[in-house]
């Protein structure tokens, strides 16, 4: 009898190990298919975080490997706004935008700060989308799709 529950754990074990390997082999196939893309969804709102935020999105690029690894979207909103503004943003700031953009980065601005700063898409750095429902509910939705969220 011990003899009969020692081999069924052993084979319960062999087929649970089978089982789990054969999990991960799926998993890192996906992974490497592109299917599992990490989403990130970023929420700048304070202006004097904008540098800050822009190299934490430069660092969560290069971190996981390029933008082919990763979508990230840029959801902006209250004073941050205002550093985004094609008229008053450095040219610095103006390039870091565009190099990001070409990586992929989503650049949301919110409808009802747009309105509040008297400003259109026309007013903003080149890339950017307007959150129509306002930057919060797009980033409840975001997050409903499955990216993460980070406010640095």
């Amino acid at each position: 009898m011990q003899r009969r529950n020692i081999l069924w754990t052993m084979f319960s074990s062999i087929g649970a190990a089978a089982v789990l390997a054969g999990t991960a082999s799926r998993a890192n196939a996906a992974n490497a298919a592109g299917v599992d893309k990490a989403k990130v969804a970023y929420h700048l709102s304070e202006l004097d975080k904008t540098g800050f935020v822009l190299g934490n999105i430069q660092n969560h690029f290069d971190g996981m490997g390029g933008p082919d690894q990763v979508k990230i979207n840029l959801v902006i909103h209250g004073a941050a706004l205002k550093a985004f503004h094609s008229a008053q943003a450095s040219p610095e700031l103006s390039a870091h935008v565009a190099e990001l953009a070409k990586m992929g980065l989503g650049l949301s601005a919110c409808v009802n700060t747009m309105k509040a700063q008297n400003v259109s898409l026309k007013d903003l750095l080149p890339g950017f989308s307007v959150a129509d429902k306002g930057a919060v509910v797009l980033l409840a939705d975001l997050q409903s799709q499955g990216y993460a969220y980070l406010r640095p």
